[in-house]
């Protein structure tokens, strides 16, 4: 899952170098993550997957960051930290089915409206991780 993103932009920009690069797109992607848990953290669509986390959600805000700038093409802060995300593995104590991967894609794609991506943008990132997410499924 991590070098897709690179097949599906080989003749064009990484997600990261579209989200800003280098200047802005780490700054970015720590936004759309705090909006992200943000959305997860106060919405009832997405209660199922809050019970899933820790009241404290820092952590998970942090290792989200480092793992989505990397996966977009930037800086690998999750690997250089944690080693290969083994994302499936690591998932595996939780019960995810289909409506836990809705509601985690309904607060992303509600995070890129409130921070106004741009719609084209938004599509593409949202069909990416949508694999991701549908990949991490565990139950029917």
């Amino acid at each position: 899952m991590l070098n897709k993103i690179q097949e599906v932009n080989s003749d064009k920009s990484t997600f990261f170098e579209l989200l800003g690069g280098e200047e802005k797109g780490a700054e970015n992607i720590r936004q759309l993550v705090e909006t992200f848990y943000d959305i997860m953290d106060t919405d009832p669509k997405a209660e199922g997957i809050r019970k899933m986390h820790q009241a404290d959600l820092t952590s998970a805000r942090e290792k989200l960051f480092m793992f989505l700038t990397g996966w977009t093409g930037g800086p690998q802060l999750y690997i250089e930290r944690y080693g290969h995300p083994m994302l499936r593995k690591r998932h595996l104590p939780f019960p995810i089915d289909e409506s836990a991967r809705d509601q985690w894609m309904y607060c992303i794609i509600k995070a890129m409206h409130q921070l106004e991506y741009d719609e084209e943008l938004m599509k593409k990132l949202a069909t990416q991780l949508y694999g991701v997410a549908d990949f991490m499924r565990n139950q029917e």
